[in-house]
């Protein structure tokens, strides 16, 4: 709908892209239309709203001076696998998205591509049902096996320590 849109914007029509899903924008097809208003020329302007990312971020109780935004990771394996070969030595803190139904299985292979770190999975922060749970990877991917999450997942995992880099 992005052509739609800027035909809109050419008309002198106002436009707002809102989300029910936090941001807009992070890891989200409205990235689209934001890049090609901007190319148009167009005043984008940004309203701050409720963010995942820093709502996971401040609950997770991890490192947050440095953190490394990866959004959804590829669903093919080597392509997920080569993503996270470049954050097994980094220590910033990552945050990822996940679909509910494949909560276990990413945990299970961050726990095999970066080692046992600490990590959060945040499950709808801000709504009803929030949801906070902390604990190594390989013990939270054996509980979102066992019992898997409902709606908007944020997966927050610590960065490699000084001592485990140096091993």
């Amino acid at each position: 709908r992005t052509a739609q849109v800027l035909a809109r914007l050419e008309g002198g029509a106002k436009v707002a892209l809102v989300s029910d899903a936090g941001t807009p924008l992070v890891s989200n097809p409205g990235e689209r239309l934001v890049a090609a208003a901007a190319a148009a020329g167009h005043a984008v302007v940004p309203v701050p709203g409720p963010s995942a990312v820093l709502a996971a971020l401040s609950v997770a109780g991890l490192p947050t001076a440095c953190f490394t935004m990866l959004g959804f990771l590829p669903r093919r394996v080597s392509a997920r696998d080569a993503v996270l070969r470049r954050f097994r030595m980094a220590p910033d803190t990552l945050v990822l998205f996940e679909a509910p139904g494949r909560v276990a299985a990413t945990l299970t292979a961050l726990h095999g591509a970066l080692g046992e770190r600490p990590a959060c999975v945040a499950r709808e922060l801000t709504k009803l049902h929030e949801e906070v749970v902390r604990g190594p990877l390989s013990e939270l991917a054996l509980r979102f096996a066992a019992s898997p999450p409902r709606g908007e997942v944020t997966l927050v995992v610590g960065g490699v320590t000084p001592e485990a880099a140096r091993a």
